[in-house]
């Protein structure tokens, strides 16, 4: 498969990102199973202590993470998947969410450069101006 036009990288890389948004869930939802066992051990621990305060803050931490985990996930989904459709606010939203994956060794910051090195170009921005 050989990838020539600006529509081909935008395609490919709303595919990337609705991947990367599906996984980014797929580990919230997780995270949050565990938050949910942790809170259950808090909840079923009749005792007072250490280890009850222990496993109330790694229920909190994995529930907090799980949300930010899903949130995160949704939105490079939607994006993605409006890239696709080369619908104009998702170049501006997909160029943001890049910016931020670029943090994320060594995954994000692969789809972060792709990201920016594609949505920067002067083709791309005319195929989202159409």
């Amino acid at each position: 498969m050989h990838i020539r036009a600006p529509g081909d990288h935008v395609n490919l890389l709303g595919l990337l990102f609705s991947v990367w948004g599906a996984l980014t869930m797929l580990i919230g939802a997780s995270m949050l199973a565990l938050g949910i066992a942790a809170a259950a051990l808090v909840r079923s621990a009749g005792r007072a202590g250490g280890a009850q305060l222990a496993a109330g803050l790694t229920a909190a931490t994995f529930l907090t993470l799980a949300l930010i985990a899903l949130i995160w996930g949704a939105a490079h989904f939607i994006v993605g998947r409006q890239l696709r459709r080369h619908v104009s606010w998702s170049r501006l939203a997909a160029l943001m969410l890049g910016s931020a994956d670029l943090v994320l060794i060594p995954f994000g910051t692969a789809l972060g450069g792709y990201s920016l090195w594609t949505l920067l170009s002067d083709d791309t921005r005319r195929l989202f101006e159409a």
